[in-house]
């Protein structure tokens, strides 16, 4: 019987390319978008979801179980990007991030978790990033949003135990996708203090993305984790100096690691 798989921001990006290939490999797909336009994309099954607006998240669940009878995987991607100077970057947008990264994941964890309990068996692949493993300049937010959600998946794995529901994290270096053109950028003002170094760090993340991996890397490294009997905690997927400086930062001290980046980001 072919697995039943959700993947929350399907659209476009990480979150197309790891459908399209699941596709492939037998499973059935559901992707979602806030206003899918049309009904199938790549051999998925396209479903209306907002993860920041729980009706939705609770209907197209609904519409799946109703349809094929299980959820065997979800994955979580949905998310957006922001950049800016912490002081300057409005509230409300701080707080839509974590509306869409955070809070908007959990809630869909908590849509499927009761049919995953009730089968005894599940799996759920949280899509955070490298950046949640370091504060970085100009996208503090983001690192905010994605390293909460890896603590929170730490904390949920042990709660989890004994259910026959498994959970992990996947977190994808720089691939070249559309985020970037997604992301809230805060605005350069000019004449703020900010406005050099946010404005060359603004160029330097661009050009990251645009030099970044096949999203198909993703979606392989994804396909081999769910079929992992025991998966980790943690995945990095990425380039090597990406997943690298994970381990820099765990290994130097705080203010020589710090130096690293600045030094990166030409500040």
């Amino acid at each position: 019987m072919s697995k039943v798989v959700l993947i929350t921001g399907a659209s476009s990006g990480i979150g197309e390319a790891i459908g399209a290939f699941l596709v492939t490999k037998g499973y059935t797909v559901y992707g979602t978008s806030r206003n899918p336009k049309i009904t199938t994309s790549q051999g998925m099954h396209m479903v209306a979801l907002d993860v920041t607006k729980p009706q939705t998240i609770a209907q197209a669940v609904h519409q799946i179980q109703e349809k094929e009878g299980r959820l065997d995987f979800l994955i979580n991607n949905a998310g957006m990007g922001i950049t800016g100077p912490l002081e300057e970057t409005p509230s409300d947008e701080m707080r839509r991030v974590f509306d869409t990264n955070y809070f908007g994941p959990l809630e869909v964890i908590k849509a499927v978790l009761p049919s995953m309990r009730a089968q005894k068996s599940g799996m759920i692949l949280n899509i955070t990033s490298i950046a949640g493993y370091m504060g970085l300049p100009y996208r503090g937010v983001y690192s905010a949003t994605k390293g909460a959600l890896e603590l929170t998946t730490e904390a949920y794995r042990m709660e989890l135990k004994g259910s026959g529901v498994q959970m992990t994290n996947v977190a994808p270096g720089d691939f070249a996708t559309n985020i970037a053109a997604g992301r809230y950028h805060a605005p350069v003002i000019v004449g703020s203090p900010y406005e050099k170094p946010y404005g060359n760090t603004l160029k330097t993340m661009d050009a990251h993305v645009d030099e970044g991996m096949s999203p198909e890397i993703m979606a392989k490294a994804v396909y081999k984790i769910m079929n992992t009997s025991k998966p980790k905690v943690h995945y990095k997927v990425g380039a090597f100096m990406q997943k690298f400086s994970i381990v820099l930062k765990r290994v130097l001290p705080d203010t020589v690691y710090e130096k690293i980046l600045m030094n990166h980001y030409e500040l």
